[in-house]
């Protein structure tokens, strides 16, 4: 029998327990012990029922997705449910924790199940840039009919036992798994109750076969947001098989589908995605053993957006936050602003209707910095100048209690310097959220050159805890985000220089996938932030200054680089920009050209790996793919582009050298002279990836 699946003979029923650690994933070795413990309990006179079960704490929680891209391991998925599925005798799935992907494949195979009331099931496949691969798309329809299965395999989001037990998918809520299993199974045996086999059940798609609309507006729903990606639509396809073709011929083209999508360049990138925020939950160059602070208490200074934002993802997860600012006016403001964001997201159905008020219950509200005294963490998110900076932090040193976790929300500033304001640097380090702190998932952790591993380890952990994705990075100016995002700042502001119009880099930004483009991006920001700040230090920026000196300041006055209609986002291209750009570059003395859609796109992504490149050279990222993580967490990056390390890999680093030269010499801007790292791994025939696995080998 096999060493990760044990069949045990409970008199008439079968028990066969999967306990293959961390998550029971259906790896070869688990596929093997399942074929085989069914067959022997099929082959038992005495069992009459089979209960299929898992120790530790989850159901099977999907595939070995290390297996991916490797020949494929005999026995088959399919051919271990359709044993399942075949078998004369019951078989029930008695399910905890998580039955996901082939997990909940392997459970539908079965003629019944029973999940206990944490149980979480789901097909998120679809999130990997793939569809379930072994009969999900054509099973769970026939389950809890089409317009639930959309909403579970194009969508990808599991639902809980509640709800699949109102569908269909569970026959019971039950105590534990297997003794829970093993009663249903005594009571199906003594009721002689028939087997169910979903394949042979079409009742539930008579509707959608009936009036196709009910399919159609559930798939129109979920693929709104999915623009650029194949899965959802795929996804959504096969789900149509189930309601068109017999389940054979369903079954059929849903295999051919799935490995058409494992093969993709989508899917590779969606996979790379997947593994590189797991890699990045490792933080490089901390002693094994590592133990986090204990964090009870948090404070948060400022309640200006950042600060409310952060505060709101604290309440959200559940944390109590102490909220800390100068006067009651700007507290009162704050806290207005956070109550009226929750309460349209509960309008929108977002969040239960009880949920404004409970989350606002988990906020205090106090003046006074002194208010800081009791918290294991607090951050900092006071106005962005160094100046403000020290001087909260050198108070901070006055009110914090020994052993609390500073953190500051800068985005650019040096924490090094930050740090010299207090008399304990080994306990600041920054915590960069990104806008709206609230719904964006990035937390940039910014590793100061006194920070304390435990103090790493305990700012990595909370982020994890309020649903944050932590990146950890070091000090330098805009960190690894910004930094990059600087250079492209940089290009888009040359190419109005020399001919092309905001709506032109923005539509080929936006068309490579991004959700902005840099002219609508500076619109939203507010374009009179920059000028302040280019004021200051004395730098000319004559389009951006021209539009700033006329008024235009973006969205909050109606007109920055585009015109926006009243009560409007929608950036509308205004001829009078046009006027103003042609103005200025004949006042300056430049001609215009023609520039391409490719050279827009080039400009604007090679010089942010070109940047990258240094960044890894420096250190500031320990794996490329920590800063793939930052930008399609941080910045909307296309997930099904990988992320731009990744994404550079695939378009070839000799190429992007090549270029990154050339507009080195056409444009006189030395800073594009691609970068030694980038050069010496172009001249070498090299990826960055080939970084990540040398630094793994040693």
């Amino acid at each position: 029998m096999s060493e990760v699946v044990k069949l045990e003979s409970h008199d008439i029923v079968g028990i066969v327990t999967v306990d293959s650690p961390p998550v029971n994933a259906l790896s070869a070795a688990v596929r093997g012990g399942i074929l085989e413990c069914v067959k022997a309990a099929v082959a038992d006179p005495k069992i009459k029922a089979i209960v299929l079960t898992c120790a530790g704490r989850t159901f099977i929680a999907g595939a070995d997705i290390t297996e991916f891209g490797k020949p494929p391991k005999p026995p088959a998925l399919n051919d271990v449910l359709s044993t399942i599925e075949n078998s004369p005798k019951p078989v029930i799935a008695a399910i905890h924790g998580t039955a996901l992907g082939g997990g909940l494949e392997v459970a539908l195979a079965c003629h019944y199940r029973v999940a206990t009331k944490e149980a979480k099931l789901g097909l998120p496949e679809v999130k990997l840039g793939l569809l379930p691969g072994a009969g999900g798309t054509q099973r769970l329809p026939r389950a809890v009919g089409p317009e639930l299965a959309v909403k579970m395999i194009v969508g990808g989001d599991p639902i809980g036992a509640a709800e699949a037990h109102k569908a269909g998918l569970i026959e019971e809520i039950v105590e534990g798994p297997a003794a829970g299993g093993e009663a249903f199974a005594r009571k199906l045996v003594a009721e002689g109750r028939p087997l169910r086999k979903l394949r042979d059940d079409d009742s539930k798609l008579a509707a959608a076969k009936a009036d196709r609309s009910i399919f159609t507006n559930a798939v129109a729903a979920l693929t709104k947001k999915a623009r650029g990606l194949e899965a959802p639509f795929a996804a959504a396809d096969a789900v149509g098989y189930a309601i068109d073709l017999p389940f054979d011929e369903g079954l059929r083209k849903e295999r051919q589908d799935f490995l058409r999508l494992l093969t993709s360049d989508q899917s590779k990138a969606q996979r790379h995605a997947f593994f590189a925020e797991r890699e990045a939950a490792k933080i490089a160059g901390v002693p094994e053993g590592t133990k986090s602070r204990p964090v009870a208490q948090v404070a948060i200074i400022g309640a200006g957006t950042m600060g409310g934002g952060i505060a709101m993802s604290f309440a959200n997860a559940g944390v109590p936050v102490t909220l800390v600012e100068t006067g009651e006016e700007q507290l009162k403001r704050g806290l207005g602003i956070m109550q009226k964001n929750w309460e349209a997201t509960a309008a929108r159905g977002g969040i239960p209707a009880d949920a404004p008020a409970k989350r606002m219950a988990l906020i205090t509200g106090v003046v006074g910095l002194e208010n800081v005294k009791d918290a294991d963490l607090v951050i900092e998110a006071v106005f962005e100048t160094m100046a403000v900076k020290k001087e909260v932090f050198g108070k901070l040193d006055q009110f914090a209690k020994l052993g609390a976790v500073l953190a500051t929300n800068t985005s650019y500033l040096n924490i090094d310097e930050i740090a010299k304001q207090t008399s304990r640097p080994q306990d600041v380090l920054g915590m960069h959220f990104f806008s709206p702190a609230n719904v964006m998932k990035l937390c940039e952790i910014v590793r100061a050159e006194k920070t304390a591993p435990d103090a790493l380890v305990t700012a990595v952990s909370i982020a994890r805890k309020i649903a944050k994705v932590p990146v950890v990075v070091g000090v330098c100016d805009g960190f690894v985000g910004n930094r990059m995002l600087a250079q492209r700042g940089k290009q888009a502001e040359k190419l109005l220089f020399e001919g092309a119009l905001p709506q032109q880099v923005d539509a080929v930004v936006t068309k490579f996938g991004m959700p902005m483009g840099p002219f609508a991006m500076g619109d939203l920001a507010g374009l009179d932030i920059g000028w302040r700040s280019r004021k200051d230090r004395g730098i000319k920026s004559e389009i951006a200054d021209a539009l700033c000196e006329a008024g235009r300041f973006g969205q909050k006055t109606g007109k920055g680089y585009y015109k926006y209609e009243a009560g409007s986002r929608a950036p509308l291209p205004d001829p009078e920009v046009e006027k103003l750009i042609d103005e200025t570059l004949a006042r300056l003395g430049r001609k215009k050209r023609a520039v391409s859609d490719e050279e827009i796109l080039e400009r604007m992504m090679y010089p942010m790996i070109n940047e990258g490149a240094k960044i890894l050279a420096e250190g500031i990222a320990a794996r490329p793919s920590d800063i793939d993580v930052v930008w399609l967490y941080g910045y909307g990056w296309p997930i099904y582009r990988g992320g731009p390390m990744y994404w550079a890999d695939t378009v070839g680093l000799k190429h992007i050298a090549d270029r990154l030269a050339v507009y080195a010499k056409e444009t006189n801007d030395p800073s594009l002279e691609p970068a030694p790292l980038l050069k010496k791994l172009a001249d070498e025939g090299r990826s960055f990836a080939s970084l990540a696995a040398e630094s793994k080998a040693a």
